[in-house]
């Protein structure tokens, strides 16, 4: 049997902001024993269009509706997840989450795809730059830092 051939995956994520603080999801890297944090979004399928996209994921991952909507840039992700290597061309945006009481939350549960449960948080961004946790995708941190 031949192995399937790796292929880029297109994702859409979002940015939400709380003052200092992003809304981000975390994930555990079981090779690395790495603790990491992610904006929420995921795959864009085929015939999607990005901006839907994160619309459709942030209403399955966590249940809300977002709102000012608004594309921000582009990263392209490789790395290696779990002895895994990924290749992601990543769409950025930033919104607004339209319940307002998402905001005086600190965290809630979440669900990926195939009902896995991770945990969403407003995180410093200050976490980030001191090295304290890492945030995926590579290079948003200086994005956060120019927008």
């Amino acid at each position: 049997m031949v192995a399937a051939e790796p292929t880029i995956r297109p994702i859409a994520i979002c940015i939400f902001r709380r003052g200092a603080e992003i809304f981000v999801g975390d994930g555990y890297d079981t090779v690395k024993r790495e603790v990491f944090y992610r904006p929420l979004g995921g795959a864009i399928k085929f015939g999607e269009l990005s901006h839907d996209a994160i619309v459709r994921e942030i209403r399955e991952e966590i249940g809300q509706e977002i709102t000012n909507l608004r594309y921000l840039s582009m990263l392209e992700n490789v790395f290696t997840c779990d002895g895994q290597p990924g290749h992601e061309i990543v769409l950025i945006y930033e919104a607004d989450f339209l319940d307002s009481s998402i905001y005086e939350q600190a965290s809630m549960t979440g669900t990926e795809d195939g009902g896995i449960l991770f945990r969403a948080l407003w995180k410093p961004v200050a976490d980030f730059e001191r090295g304290e946790a890492p945030l995926y995708p590579e290079g948003l941190l200086q994005l956060l830092a120019d927008t």
